[in-house]
């Protein structure tokens, strides 16, 4: 065995460069042959004065001899003999193709103390997401856009790691050549692509975003028999690592996870009442709530009378206005900050999970408007702690206050004790229109004395309605009822940003240039519509879990490699799924995927 290096030229550029084979001697009757195994490419990384050390190490692993340690050198020729053994085995027939597949048994006589099990690959997450691909015709959707099959199976790669192991771009290169099987699964050999081609399929993904949205949408609701009743509407941003001066969209804004030392960056999402986006836009990290509603449902298509659902920071009354004229229906969060609540006029619901909800729905005499108000004992108790919290920390900064005027060399005039009580103010969060505060002033009239502060609850605030909150609706014609249950799909969105954020890598962003930014968010978008269509099958037959809990359960099946010393002296090597466990294959089963992603190889040499 060893390894030819050829000479070549393109046929089209005249371009003339190395190709690489591996290659072995094998006699037919008299004469020696030389027969490929395997084509390596023009962009073998190797040393050749590695390459003797690379071909004996691999007889060794077909032999079933195990790893040699060494240096640096060593450990670098051990990993590219993996690798191509890896593709050696995955080029054998395949020995079954589909569980339960009929056929004939093989029993070979094996010494099972030789046993040794090698290069584990996840599988169990990316066989549920090429299902889910397959659901939509995803791959087919990228090629009628005339992407070519290595960047379709780039791109596949790239939202599959997402879904499997969110994180960079490049830390989705490593995880697909180091830890996942998908490569396998779709005959490709990950861990020898450069990472650059990764950021270039992205580039051509994102020339596609309008089309591929819309037809994505399209496909989704086709499958799942979605319709246009309901829009929901948000915004949420996610942080640079670093300044990314190369981004005109990276500006310093209000940062929902509390970063003010990084620049932003903002995504809008438009979704339907199920949970998929229906459109997606980037926006710079300055923009503010409530200015970009328009420009968003804008191209949409959305027919008049379908239903915008949105939250309070987008419900300005501009955008109210403007979805009256357009005419869409809307149901929103209202941003008025009187509450107020008639327990006698109210009725009470049932939530899902068993919770008592009163609710009371109030028409405008003459306006175009009814509100509802609804009560939750469980957002009570939340709003009380949130409140009980707030006045605790305003009243011991006031004490802290009070103490230091007993204190020498304290600020003590009273212009600059009314100053310091107006910067707690300003960070109460509010709380302090509920305080009514004096200073008492020495003899002298011009230092203070000490500090007094006496708890006025305002009416129809946090402090007096807890739990309390109100809705805005232009459907006048509905019921108490209805309108309540339309609410919880705020509900649902606040859960989509969750998803988006905690479990499928949307901050922070580590690219510099605004496309490369863009491509990021868009292919978690992706990611996360192939998790909600896999969600909404595995609710159908009541599996409710987090997106997290799916995937944790799915990352424990693996294929591996299993090496026995055959009685006669030769190796056996099988490669194949682990067995789906339980709760694996429970989910495997409600979806109707293969419960033994890749079938079987085996060679024995």
């Amino acid at each position: 065995m060893y390894i030819r290096r050829t000479q070549t030229r393109n046929s089209a550029t005249g371009e003339a460069y190395y190709t690489h084979r591996l290659v072995q001697s094998v006699r037919v009757g008299s004469q020696v042959r030389q027969t490929t195994l395997l084509n390596l490419g023009r962009h073998f990384a190797l040393a050749q004065e590695e390459w003797p050390a690379l071909c004996a190490r691999l007889e060794e692993i077909l032999s079933g001899q195990g790893a040699l340690l060494g240096g640096v050198g060593s450990m670098r020729v051990e990993r590219e003999a993996q690798r191509l053994f890896a593709r050696w085995l995955a080029r054998q027939p395949m020995a079954a193709t589909t569980a339960g597949a009929a056929s004939a048994p093989d029993v070979q006589a094996v010494d099972v103390d030789s046993l040794a099990l090698s290069r584990p690959r996840t599988v169990g997450v990316e066989a549920v997401g090429l299902w889910a691909m397959a659901e939509v015709d995803w791959v087919g959707l990228l090629q009628a856009l005339g992407l070519t099959g290595p960047q379709r199976a780039l791109i596949v790669g790239a939202i599959i790691g997402r879904m499997a192991a969110p994180g960079s771009e490049r830390a989705t290169h490593r995880w697909l050549g180091e830890r996942s099987g998908l490569g396998e699964l779709l005959d490709l050999d990950f861990a020898a692509l450069p990472l650059v081609p990764f950021y270039r399929a992205a580039d051509g993904l994102m020339r596609h975003r309008a089309v591929i949205e819309q037809r994505l949408f399209a496909r989704v609701s086709e499958r799942l028999a979605l319709d246009w009743t309901v829009t929901l509407y948000d915004l949420t941003n996610t942080f640079f690592e670093g300044e990314a001066a190369g981004n005109p969209k990276a500006q310093r804004g209000h940062s929902k996870e509390k970063r003010r030392d990084c620049p932003l960056v903002t995504l809008g999402l438009v979704l339907d009442g199920s949970g998929f986006v229906r459109r997606s836009q980037t926006f710079d990290g300055k923009v503010v709530e409530g200015t970009t509603l328009a420009d968003m449902l804008h191209g949409l298509g959305a027919p008049p009378g379908a239903l915008v659902v949105m939250d309070a920071g987008m419900a300005t009354e501009e955008n109210i206005v403007w979805l009256r004229t357009q005419g869409y229906r809307y149901r929103v969060v209202s941003r008025e900050r009187q509450r107020q609540f008639e327990a006698r006029e109210a009725i009470t619901l049932e939530t899902a999970n068993g919770e008592h909800v009163a609710i009371q729905r109030v028409a405008d005499a003459d306006g175009p408007e009814a509100r509802l108000y609804g009560y939750s004992e469980r957002r009570a108790r939340k709003e009380q702690g949130i409140a009980q919290r707030f006045t605790q920390r305003f009243e011991a900064a006031l004490q802290k206050l009070h103490e230091g005027l007993a204190r020498p060399r304290t600020t003590k005039t009273l212009d600059q004790v009314w100053e310091r009580i107006g910067r707690l103010k300003a960070k109460s969060h509010g709380i302090s229109q509920h305080y009514a505060i004096t200073i008492v002033p020495d003899a002298t009239g011009q230092r203070a004395q000490a500090i007094r502060w006496e708890r006025q609850p305002v009416a129809g605030t946090l402090l007096t309605h807890p739990g309390v909150y109100c809705l805005r609706t232009n459907e006048r014609s509905w019921d108490a009822e209805p309108l309540w249950r339309t609410s919880v799909t705020l509900t649902d969105l606040e859960a989509v940003f969750r998803s988006l954020k905690s479990e499928l890598g949307l901050r922070p962003v580590y690219h510099r240039t605004e496309g490369r930014v863009d491509g990021h968010l868009f292919i978690t978008v992706l990611a996360y519509q192939l998790v909600q269509l896999i969600r909404r099958r595995l609710r159908q037959q009541g599996i409710s879990d987090r997106w997290s809990t799916l995937r944790d359960i799915l990352a424990g099946q693996c294929r591996v490699t299993a090496t026995f010393r055959r009685a006669d002296g030769r190796t056996l090597h099988v490669r194949k799924a682990t067995r789906a466990e339980p709760a694996q294959l429970a989910i495997i089963q409600a979806l109707g995927s293969d419960p033994s992603p890749g079938g079987i190889q085996k060679m024995v040499v």
